[in-house]
């Protein structure tokens, strides 16, 4: 592209609808080696030591140096700014904001002028590349506001595109690719959220993104190892999505489509993502268990209808194998003990299935009835959503101990358990949080069956933190 085109575009973002958007995609090939980007990695990494867990630069003592690496980091996304025509706007407050940030001392940042230019759901072109750099912590990363560098790329397929314009409307949905990125994103983090970014007031939030790639490389890594374990013999079409990378981010992004338009749809509580609010982990356990179930029952609809497009209902039976083993072998046993709402969501599917009969595991081997498995996960996400319509009519505690009910007939409780033996009177009667109170940290401990499981996956599910797409696999 022509150095006059370039300027064009980035002087005038409204004319990016008449720029072809291969030469857009071309603009950024090969960033992660280009040394602007190489120097703003750099200066914002060592910055992060310098930063104070509030992302300030609380030692007066460190602010020179903090000016030098936020100087530098401003040269850098000037450089880059032309291969990023469509982030213009963005790079522009980023520069502002970086600046401010500097010249008034180094308290606690406020990014949300560049946030507020920043909107990659307006860009959901599969291949365009975003530079994001912002103060933020990061989500199953670091707790402590750094400032963190990214450059990701978008996932979006033709058949995406079809279904969000269709029945899975999802405006603010997006979906990446991790390229390169800083400390903070070497870690577990899958997802880049507005709301970890440090700013002066909450705007209305118009996107949300996941990584993909990352999720996409876990599930291989720790499926593959699972199933050899367990001497699980995968049908044909599950055991592609351990081979092929490309296809496994396709399928992640159908699941997250649809699980994330699921959080506000349906006959919910008033508040069901319950943010803000204290409750029972296990509440947090259902709820995202709902909405991947929800993904997996629109599947298995997609799946079973004629006219479905092959492509989509290529990937729609790939969806119910990811949401079947993700959950069952590497939510279940990750993370800690304490009050890990993704790992009994997990427990939970595993136990349903075993009850039904539909997963078996005898003579030391994993055996599943596929033709009836579909019918018997979907009959589970009925019962979470019967527990959901009822709780209309229900007092919010009232909710708490029906959920706890549908939870423990599937998944053995904690023997010391004061839930399970019956609240006292005086805590019924009394406010939440006595009932919060008293739910143990491991309410719902690991069956046999995951305690052998968990001591052989161990090693290989801390061995995808900071995984990629890119990662060569093992």
């Amino acid at each position: 592209m022509s150095q006059h085109t370039t300027a064009t575009i980035v002087g005038e973002p409204e004319v990016l609808e008449d720029v072809q958007a291969a030469e857009i995609l071309a603009l950024a090939e090969d960033v992660e080696r280009d040394p602007a980007w190489l120097a703003l990695k750099h200066a914002a990494t060592a910055l992060q030591p310098l930063q104070a867990k509030d992302g300030s630069i609380a030692d007066e003592a460190d602010r020179a140096e903090a000016s030098d690496h936020v100087d530098a980091i401003i040269a850098a996304i000037e450089a880059l700014a032309p291969r990023f025509p469509h982030e213009h706007a963005y790079l522009e407050a980023s520069v502002a904001d970086f600046r401010r940030w500097r010249d008034e001392g180094f308290g606690v940042p406020d990014f949300l002028d560049s946030l507020v230019e920043f909107e990659p759901q307006r860009h959901r072109i599969d291949g365009i590349r975003h530079l994001v750099v912002f103060p933020m912590v990061t989500q199953n990363g670091s707790p402590d506001r750094h400032v963190e560098a990214l450059v990701v790329e978008t996932i979006w397929p033709d058949f995406i595109a079809e279904l969000e314009a269709g029945d899975y409307s999802n405006k603010l949905f997006v979906s990446l690719r991790l390229v390169d990125f800083t400390p903070g994103y070497d870690t577990n983090s899958a997802v880049l959220f507005p709301e970890t970014v440090a700013m002066r007031e909450i705007p209305a939030f118009t996107w949300g993104a996941i990584f993909q790639d990352r999720e996409a490389a876990r599930y291989r890594r720790v499926v593959r190892a699972a199933s050899e374990i367990t001497k699980l013999d995968l049908p044909d079409d599950a055991a592609r999505l351990l081979d092929d990378q490309e296809l496994a981010e396709r399928t992640f992004v159908m699941w997250d489509l649809i699980h994330d338009r699921t959080h506000m749809r349906g006959d919910l509580p008033f508040d069901p993502f319950m943010i803000k609010q204290r409750m029972p982990f296990f509440l947090y356990s259902l709820e995202e268990l709902r909405c991947d179930l929800t993904a997996f029952r629109e599947s298995v609809r997609l799946e079973r209808d004629p006219t479905t497009d092959p492509v989509v209902r290529e990937h729609a039976k790939l969806v119910q194998y990811a949401v079947i083993f993700d959950r069952i072998f590497r939510f279940a046993i990750t993370g800690s003990r304490v009050r890990n709402y993704d790992g009994l969501g997990g427990q939970l599917l595993f136990a349903w299935l075993h009850r039904k009969h539909v997963l078996e595991w005898t003579d030391v081997k994993l055996t599943f009835d596929w033709a009836a498995v579909p019918d018997a996960v979907v009959e589970l996400g009925d019962a979470i959503d019967e527990l959901y319509w009822k709780s209309i009519d229900r007092p919010k505690t009232a909710h708490w101990l029906a959920a706890y009910e549908l939870v423990s007939g599937v998944v053995t409780p904690n023997p010391a358990s004061v839930w399970a033996e019956g609240l006292p009177r005086e805590v019924l009667a009394g406010p939440p949080k006595g009932y919060t109170d008293l739910v143990m940290d491991d309410e719902f401990p690991l069956s046999m069956f995951y305690e052998a499981l968990d001591r052989k996956m161990k090693p290989v599910i801390e061995s995808t933190v900071g995984i990629t797409g890119r990662t060569p696999a093992e």
